[in-house]
């Protein structure tokens, strides 16, 4: 038995029938060419055939004194978490999107263990896709890369189907509750909270200094800065879900071009979309919007769980240049930066825990849905850099799909596989009407980068000749 930490009870009690509190993924694969007509569902029965369940995907919520804890789930059911579904004809892209949308503002039920795995054939173009999803008290997004990512195979393997639930525990997963003597444990919780109190005093320090930043260092974004905007609404249960992929060269090469990171790149890209869709909404504010990034503190030995910090970064919305605007978001973000460069991770998120504490319980009471401590969440999770398999089927693509709430009614996600930057856009269907027009003006984004770019390099070149 396993009790969940204060981080995963959050994100329990976050949640509502109009506000599901899980993480998802879809991923997209072809189909082989020398495949026959029911290799999808070949492969729907070779993965239901795993039925060496491994924490802590066995394991359901079981509350005791009124507080939640995992235990093994002794009547798991494994067609209930791995489901076969088909596109109708001809299975284009718009449908999936919308039937993933569908699936995703749906509730995990919590006497089960709480993620589902759908495998959905009929895809245009031989393809067939993946659509898992997880609690987000189970597992935050980094970890779920993680999972994803040990069931592909780096080259193609005819009958190699691995599958996410009956991967072995990494030794920090056993440390989490699975597989210790309770003695060790205790032990391992009473060091971290050693380290968490030994980290209060700094945590105090920083506080203050950023309460001192916040009144004369302009490239300091406060969470109490952000904007009344029309992203900021009530959410209803209805979700869209649009998926993109961009170029990672396209991207890079600007970052050299600006002296900036990919990151930078891509807040602009996310930025300048942002502007151009508010203004088609006649609902741009004229102060900046504040972007949450999460940053992971997680370690290459890193388990399941939740283990992130946060970064408020404004966004230059109300600039107009895109390639100053650009320059603002990296002034901004670099502030943050500095400021965790010489803190441990405990004092990384005890830092950022005592700063957005009002924006917490701003999400847990809805008293102020309006006023948030930032307009978006953006977040960049790194993926794979190499071409990975499923069985013998190549992945084409992987998407994150992640989470909208109160007063958060839009989510920028994406991951990077290959030379792509695979981006995630989730929306409450009603707060944010036609979000899908964002993939357009995220490609303007890049193109309005590259064109300054270019002139620059253009004038440059005219000075250097005399002409």
């Amino acid at each position: 038995m396993q009790l969940l930490n204060p981080v995963d009870q959050i994100f329990l009690h976050l949640e509502g029938r109009h506000q599901p509190m899980h993480v998802g993924g879809l991923q997209l694969f072809s189909i082989p060419e020398d495949a026959g007509p029911d290799y999808v569902r070949e492969v729907v029965t070779k993965a239901r055939s795993f039925t060496d369940v491994q924490p802590p995907f066995n394991r359901r919520l079981k509350y005791r004194f009124g507080q939640p804890f995992r235990v093994d789930d002794e009547s798991f059911d494994l067609e209930y978490h791995v489901r076969h579904l088909a596109l109708p004809a001809p299975g284009a892209i718009r449908d999936l999107l919308a039937l993933i949308s569908m699936l995703h503002g749906a509730l995990l039920d919590r006497s089960r263990p709480m993620w589902e795995t759908y495998i959905i054939e009929g895809v245009t173009g031989n393809r067939f896709a993946v659509y898992t999803k997880f609690h987000h008290s189970l597992m935050d997004g980094i970890s779920a890369m993680r999972v994803m990512r040990r069931s592909l195979n780096d080259t193609p393997a005819p009958g190699g189907l691995c599958v996410p639930w009956q991967l072995p525990q990494s030794d920090n997963d056993k440390s989490q509750g699975g597989g210790q003597a309770p003695w060790h444990a205790a032990w391992k919780a009473a060091t971290a909270t050693g380290r968490q109190v030994a980290a209060m005093p700094r945590v105090g320090q920083q506080v203050f200094s950023a309460w001192q930043k916040a009144r004369h260092e302009p490239d300091f974004t406060a969470f109490k800065q952000a904007p009344m905007c029309m992203l900021n609404r009530r959410i209803s249960g209805s979700r869209r879900f649009a998926a993109q992929s961009y170029s990672l060269s396209r991207i890079k090469k600007l970052a050299k071009h600006y002296d900036a990171t990919v990151n930078d790149i891509v807040l602009a890209m996310c930025a300048s979309a942002l502007r151009d869709y508010l203004i088609s909404q006649d609902a741009l504010p004229e102060a900046p919007l504040v972007a949450m990034l999460p940053v992971s503190l997680h370690t290459a030995d890193s388990g399941t769980g939740n283990k992130v910090a946060m970064i408020f970064a404004s966004l230059a919305t109300d600039v107009v240049d895109p390639v100053e605007r650009l320059a603002a978001i990296q002034h901004s973000v670099d502030h943050w930066k500095r400021r965790y460069k010489d803190m441990t991770s405990e004092q990384i998120m005890g830092f950022t825990a005592a700063l957005s504490t009002p924006a917490g319980m701003n999400l847990l009471t809805g008293i102020a849905p309006r006023r948030q401590a930032f307009n978006v969440v953006i977040s960049n999770v790194p993926g794979p850099s190499e071409t990975l398999y499923y069985g013998d089927a190549k992945l084409e693509g992987m998407y994150p799909v992640s989470i909208v709430l109160d007063g958060q009614a839009l989510n920028i996600s994406l991951a990077s596989y290959r030379d792509s930057l695979e981006f995630g856009l989730l929306a409450c269907r009603r707060s944010v009407p036609s979000m899908q027009h964002m993939l357009q003006y995220l490609s303007d984004a890049l193109d309005a980068l590259e064109q300054a770019g270019d002139s620059a390099a253009a004038n440059e070149s005219v000075a250097a000749t005399g002409g």
